[in-house]
């Protein structure tokens, strides 16, 4: 996916969200040791890569999920990480999304340059559950970031998140249900609080799929792929546009970007039934859909 960037791999377990994570069970279906943490060779300056022409990959006004494969805040990664500010830093032109299950190391681990924070990173911490949102919110909230939310996933247990949102700080609430082996359910119920609370601050909510066990009315739901639990989360209707997140974004030296070079992104058909539309980079036009 052109929207990923994955400068190192790896992770260690901390919390119960962890307990069927993907990474692990996608490792081991290649016959990789989960023990392993380390620095990606083709993939550690992805954002700097450039075209035959010359031009970067990455464009202007795109967003990169950092970290999918561990946590940009991983304690093993320590070593790697004032590289990873250094590449983040040159590219202003891009948002940065960062997710982790760690904020109790985010203060430590940021640039000496940081100030009150960098308008392309976007901050946001897991919150699986009540426990570890009312563990690592009132933290996000300490922190000093431009741009803040959350991500409930794997969503295994209800959560309201009323009185941190009446903070304004939190500007995108995403939730997505858990897979592979061990997934536990995900509750109709829960995903409806959630947008509803949402709604009523006018952030935005982005209900990106059920995951594999989805329960409703009291009726557990067996969904069985990513395309098809994406696609019933879009059905729901219970993702809601909120007020826009304005990313000031520029060229290196503070230059102004002309909207004619910002990335426009494209969506096929399959991508109009897809949960994850409101926070994707587009189709990658790779022709699969057509085969």
């Amino acid at each position: 996916m052109h929207d990923i960037w994955n400068p190192w791999h790896g992770c260690k377990k901390c919390s119960e969200g962890c307990e069927n994570c993907y990474m692990y069970f996608l490792d081991a279906q290649r016959g990789k040791n989960d023990a392993d943490i380390y620095r990606t060779k083709a993939g550690f300056n992805y954002p700097l890569s450039k075209d035959r022409s010359g031009h970067y990959k990455v464009k202007s006004g795109e967003q990169l999920r950092v970290c999918m494969t561990s946590d940009f805040f991983l304690e093993e990664a320590d070593e790697w990480r004032v590289e990873a500010w250094n590449i983040i830093r040159s590219r202003p032109d891009v948002v940065f999304f960062l997710l982790t299950k760690r904020p109790q190391r985010v203060r430590d681990c940021l640039p000496d340059d940081w100030g009150d924070g960098w308008e392309n990173v976007f901050f946001n911490v897991s919150c699986e559950n009540q426990k570890r949102a009312d563990e690592r919110i009132p933290i996000l909230l300490s922190l000093p970031f431009k741009h803040k939310g959350i991500m409930c996933a794997p969503f295994i247990g209800s959560v309201s998140i009323r009185e941190y949102l009446a903070t304004g700080q939190l500007e995108q609430v995403i939730c997505d249900g858990e897979n592979y082996a061990g997934a536990r359910p995900c509750h109709y119920e829960w995903v409806k609080q959630l947008s509803d609370e949402c709604r009523e601050f006018n952030v935005t909510f982005v209900f990106c799929g059920t995951g594999r066990r989805f329960v409703k009315d009291g009726r557990e739901y067996r969904i069985e792929g990513n395309a098809l639990q994406s696609e019933q989360a879009h059905k729901s209707e219970l993702s809601f546009k909120g007020k826009p997140i304005n990313f000031k974004l520029t060229r290196q030296l503070g230059f102004k970007i002309a909207d004619k070079d910002y990335y426009k992104p494209y969506f096929g058909g399959k991508c109009q039934t897809c949960g994850m539309k409101p926070i994707c980079n587009g189709c990658t036009r790779c022709g699969k859909c057509e085969q």
